[in-house]
């Protein structure tokens, strides 16, 4: 799953457990279905949370709906 603004993927890391073992793990973006405007076009696209908070607080996006 990727941001097709930001380009956002999945992030990787380390589970820690107690005795500081440690197993590998990822993260994955919070990454939504939209519906957005694009060149006078409604396009579906995969956007993260933070760049649709982004988009919306600057006025650059009309999303339909939700």
């Amino acid at each position: 799953m990727k941001c097709a603004i930001t380009g956002r993927k999945r992030s990787f890391g380390h589970n820690v457990s107690h005795a500081k073992n440690r197993t590998n793990r990822y993260w994955l973006p919070n990454v939504q279905k939209k519906r957005v405007m694009i060149n006078g076009k409604m396009v579906r696209i995969q956007i993260s949370a933070r760049a649709l908070r982004t988009l919306t607080k600057t006025g650059r996006m009309a999303a339909k709906g939700k």
